[in-house]
């Protein structure tokens, strides 16, 4: 039997610890030493979040390297799905309900070519599909057109409120609002708070 290169990053000596005490006991895995340069066939890392770091780190080993990732984290959202699809990342297992057989099955799928995603992503991801479909049937008005969260986002910049506000106010974390606020920007090429408000409100989308 050929057996899986994988290597652990962990941010936590605990975590790591434990993932390479169980995947080094495996037959069907091999475990290499050091980073993604030991050119593994798929890359586990467990992290609290998607941070800047941890995306940025990600995005260089998918540019160099190409594996894919089974991610371990404590806390993901529906709106990083596509950092995730982007950086290959094609497992994602929260923390709190993690097992070793789930981790083995998510590596094994890993290095076959599948992968394992909790279903609100998969959801999220269907309706990305569904949002690009759109804009090639109609590249302007698709490009142009505001989700109802994004216009919620942008009419209570509008009114002032600040991150924290507008999250508070729409039940979102501080950190989905900055995403969709992110979203709207990269997608109508614009600059900042004040650019993005002027632009909707003169395109009369809020």
């Amino acid at each position: 039997m050929e057996r899986v290169r994988v290597v652990v990053q962990a941010a936590d000596h605990l975590s790591m610890t434990g993932l390479i005490t169980y995947l080094g006991s495996r037959p069907d895995v091999e475990l290499l030493e050091g980073t993604v340069q030991a050119k593994p066939d798929v890359v586990v890392m467990a992290v609290n979040r998607l941070s800047t770091e941890v995306v940025s780190r990600l995005r260089r080993a998918a540019a160099h390297v190409g594996a894919p990732v089974v991610l371990i984290v404590d806390e993901v959202g529906e709106s990083d799905v596509l950092t995730a699809v982007e950086c290959r990342i094609v497992a994602i297992l929260p923390r709190a309900t993690v097992s070793d057989q789930l981790v083995l099955r998510s590596v094994l799928s890993a290095a076959s070519g599948g992968g394992v995603m909790p279903p609100n992503m998969v959801a999220e991801l269907l309706r990305h599909v569904q949002r690009l479909q759109q804009q090639v049937l109609d590249p302007e008005g698709g490009r142009d057109r505001l989700s109802a969260r994004e216009a919620d986002v942008l009419r209570l910049m509008a009114d002032g409120l600040d991150t924290a506000e507008i999250a508070g106010r729409l039940s979102y974390s501080e950190r989905t609002i900055k995403n969709v606020f992110y979203g709207i920007t990269a997608r109508l090429n614009l600059r900042n708070r004040p650019h993005a408000v002027a632009y909707a409100l003169r395109k009369g989308m809020i």
